[in-house]
């Protein structure tokens, strides 16, 4: 079933993963993995946000968030990055 599901990813997430240390980016490959096995894992975001979650995570001891949304076939990373700015950057 895993490997059914197609994992995209937006422009911003794609900038914010390259700039990450590689224990960083095993960390946040470990939470795109939970979101795969489990969708429902993040918050439900709502009013302008609506359809987007968020899940929430522990990355080097900092607390990191991924916004993604998901249909059954696919999942799509919006937005890595700590809690400073976050929602106002992924509003854009």
């Amino acid at each position: 079933m895993a490997d059914a599901i197609q994992v995209l990813q937006s422009a911003m997430f794609k900038r914010a993963y390259k700039r990450l240390h590689p224990n960083q980016k095993t960390d946040v490959d470990d939470a795109v993995a939970e979101i795969v096995r489990d969708p429902t894992i993040g918050e439900a975001k709502k009013g302008d946000l609506a359809g987007v979650f968020v899940h929430k995570f522990k990355c080097n001891e900092q607390l990191m968030l991924l916004a993604y949304e998901y249909d059954p076939g696919t999942r799509l990373l919006l937005l890595l990055g700590s809690h400073e700015n976050f929602y106002r950057d992924l509003k854009r």
